[in-house]
């Protein structure tokens, strides 16, 4: 707790100081996202009933701060601070990133833009480990751009020496990859028709061949039954060298065939998978690509659902961007804690117990 408390506090203020009446109030937003809360009311709400209970963590020397307040605050607040707080914090916790998976993806905010399309309004591209379920970086996509203008950005700020590197299709590109193998990691890219060469002589590669090995997984829980099934073939064995020379250190193809059935219908999918490791172990890479997934599951979903992330109307300035930064570190601070409760209850619990939302922070 005094770690997080301490970080907040020392914040550097920019603001001219003859005019403030509050110290800065970002650990008031912290602790209101922890313990359900949404929006600047939500933590004009929660300084008011909890924060006489919280004198060491919440300076209100000149009473509650309107959410006037906390608005302007937000917005203006240079967004890095918060980017390097949750990177912090999500890193220390992984301890290191060597011989993890790191999945990148994008999500975007829809309240911040509710009739826009495509990448209007704020778009963020993630980095999630698989592992230890935890965002330890992310970058804002530029306005008129899309997830392959942050996704070199977001890769350049961590250190991901020996780590496997996943991305969907959106960020198989060969500059990628190449960055990815100079930053010593290794990639696992899936693979559609915007590499329409690479594409075909992968499909061709896997009518021409058997794969070296096969492995299939299957999975049930309410009422959904999926299956998927991992093939591994060699590039070097199978596809043209021109081809592969445009790809740095290409080695392994993949094919996965899933088929999934919810109340009775099924449904089936193929995909296809690049990855630059030289693994003859279809588990390992079955996994990998599942593994993928749970930025989606554990992530946005969570944002989604749990805090009601596209709810949220902030709009100006920074304030969107550093308001799903703070639910991201809530996030992270629910997720390590070890109780049974669902991370949505922990979120109510804390709103109720003031002594179990100190115990999250510490």
């Amino acid at each position: 707790m005094t770690k997080i408390s301490e970080y907040f506090q020392n914040v550097p203020d920019w603001r001219e100081q003859h005019k403030v009446k509050h110290k800065l109030i970002l650990l008031i937003g912290l602790c209101t996202y922890l313990s359900n809360g949404e929006d600047y009311e939500d933590m004009v709400i929660f300084a008011k009933t909890k924060g006489g209970l919280l004198p060491d963590l919440l300076s209100l020397s000149n009473g509650v701060p309107s959410h006037d307040t906390f608005n302007r605050v937000f917005q203006v607040l240079d967004c890095q601070i918060l980017r390097d707080f949750l990177s912090a914090h999500g890193k220390e916790i992984a301890d290191v990133l060597a011989e993890k998976q790191i999945c990148l993806d994008g999500k975007k905010l829809g309240g911040t833009d509710p009739c826009g399309r495509g990448n209007r309004g704020l778009y963020i591209v993630n980095a999630w480990v698989a592992e230890n379920r935890l965002c330890v970086g992310q970058e804002k996509v530029n306005d008129k751009s899309n997830e392959l203008d942050a996704l070199p950005r977001v890769t350049r700020s961590l250190d991901i020496t020996d780590a496997v590197v996943s991305i969907d299709a959106m960020g198989c590109h060969k500059q990628i990859a190449s960055q990815i193998k100079q930053q010593d990691g290794h990639y696992l890219l899936a693979l559609k028709k915007n590499q329409k060469e690479l594409f075909e002589e992968v499909v061709c590669a896997f009518k021409a061949n058997s794969p070296q090995c096969t492995q299939e997984e299957w999975e049930y829980g309410r009422a959904r039954f999926e299956t998927r099934k991992c093939g591994v073939l060699s590039a070097q064995a199978t596809m043209d060298k021109d081809v592969i020379a445009q790809w740095d250190g290409l080695q392994t193809l993949l094919k996965v065939e899933s088929s999934r059935t919810v109340a009775g219908r099924k449904t089936t999918e193929t995909r296809y998978y690049i990855s630059d490791e030289n693994e003859a172990d279809a588990l390992y890479y079955n996994r990998l690509v599942r593994g993928h997934w749970g930025i989606e599951n554990h992530l946005h979903w969570h944002l989604d659902v749990t805090f009601r992330e596209d709810d949220c109307r902030a709009r100006k300035g920074n304030a969107p961007e550093n308001l799903a930064t703070l639910r991201k570190l809530a996030l992270q601070i629910i997720t390590q804690h070890d109780d049974k409760l669902s991370l949505k209850k922990r979120r109510v619990k804390a709103a109720y117990d003031t002594e179990y939302m100190i115990e999250l922070l510490s």
